[in-house]
């Protein structure tokens, strides 16, 4: 296959959802932990150590003083010079929505992931970095074996997925899912489509930054990759050459899976690297999103470098908008309420109350603008990962001018 080395291009409107996504990260990340700590107020200084973890590029103080609508400050009852926050009533609203979104379908998300590698086995610290892209509950180690006994299995640190009680379509891909009908009933018509075709059966949707889609070279290099074979990523691929194009592809229809089953469609790279091995991606992987720049955006917002699956968003919304990204929405609002009213913020939003006797809030109001600019490679307390390929050079990167 031929060879054609694309120039990296910068979509505006990708960061933006990035550093939004980035502020919406470290909001839930704090909720849960202070959710569950067993006293209330916490004093700031015990979450003082949480900044690197939680990926912030300012003091964690400064973090929850932006968001009086989420984080309610008020004196210590031992020291009351001593800043202390605890959740709002809005906070415990999003809360209980959140966890609710969250046991739609995240066991089926990590079931898939598990069936993605090798020996359908991941170790726990793996996976915390992919707790909020999956939507996964913080007690998905007890929880999940406990309730679905027949699809996980927890020992030595480290989650298994049992393949004796599979269900039937879960390892279909979603591109074999999307085309499934053009699979079975595939009409003369669309067989005789070219291969480049985005409505070919099993053709990657491809997105080119403006001007890479008309190119002649690029045309011929998308044909050639087209007909190549389709590998499902939940199928052995063991008997393939690694060096071979074929394995490019399935690598690439991997990826492709992978990313699809995040919640916002992105994922840190820092959090590909640590699944690496079991999944069976080459040393350089980065490559793969760089060559291919129709199906994937790489990004380097928020100081870290994130990979975009570009189908899944039109118009700068989710295309298929899951009900834990409604929810996550939601936080965005109330987040921006409280940047923009301070402590007025409370006043501004609406409770209506539900037949569970909990407030649901009213608004769908969505403010524009850039979200803070944070990295949160890991998405645990008390874990750190190193980036073997040093700091990432974010020439558009723009402190926020919030006090």
């Amino acid at each position: 296959m031929q060879k054609v080395r694309l120039k990296w291009v910068k979509n505006r409107g990708l960061d933006h959802l990035i550093a939004r996504t980035t502020s919406i990260r470290s909001s839930c990340l704090l909720l849960d932990y202070i959710a569950r700590l067993p006293s209330s107020p916490v004093p700031a200084h015990a979450l003082a150590r949480f900044q690197k973890p939680l990926g912030l590029t300012f003091p964690v103080l400064r973090f929850l003083r932006r968001h009086p609508t989420l984080f309610a400050e008020q004196p210590h009852p031992r020291f009351p010079s001593l800043p202390s926050f605890s959740l709002t009533p809005a906070s415990d609203i999003l809360l209980a929505r959140l966890a609710r979104a969250s046991a739609v379908d995240s066991h089926l998300r990590l079931a898939r992931l598990l069936l993605l590698t090798r020996s359908r086995s991941l170790p726990l610290a793996s996976i915390l970095p992919l707790r909020f892209d999956l939507g996964l509950p913080y007690d998905f180690a007890s929880a999940f074996p406990s309730s679905h006994p027949d699809l996980f299995t927890v020992s030595k640190n480290h989650i298994s997925l049992s393949t004796s009680r599979l269900p039937e379509d879960i390892a279909i891909s979603s591109l074999q899912r999307r085309h499934a009908e053009s699979i079975t009933g595939a009409t003369y018509r669309a067989l005789s489509r070219p291969p480049s075709s985005t409505n070919a059966p099993l053709a990657f949707p491809m997105r080119f930054p403006r001007g890479y889609g008309g190119m002649k070279k690029v045309k011929a290099w998308m044909e050639d990759f087209h007909r190549l074979p389709y590998i499902s990523p939940y199928d052995d691929a063991s008997g393939i050459d690694p060096d071979s194009d074929i394995y490019e592809k399935r690598n690439i229809g991997l990826l492709h899976e992978l990313l699809g089953l995040m919640v916002h469609k992105m994922v840190r790279r820092n959090a590909i690297r640590l699944l690496r091995e079991e999944l069976g991606l080459p040393h350089k992987f980065t490559r793969l999103f760089t060559r291919y720049p129709g199906v994937f955006y790489l990004s380097l917002k928020c100081k870290t470098t994130t990979l975009v699956l570009r189908e899944g968003y039109e118009r700068g919304k989710l295309v298929e908008n899951h009900p834990l990204a409604a929810v996550r929405d939601k936080v965005h609002y109330v987040m921006r309420t409280g940047v923009l009213y301070r402590g007025k913020g409370l006043s501004k939003l609406v409770f209506d109350e539900d037949g569970d006797e909990e407030g649901t809030l009213d608004g769908d109001e969505e403010f524009q603008g850039e979200g803070m600019d944070a990295d949160a490679d890991v998405e645990c307390f008390g874990m750190e990962i190193v980036d073997d390929d040093g700091p990432d050079n974010d020439e558009e990167y723009e402190r926020d001018g919030y006090d």
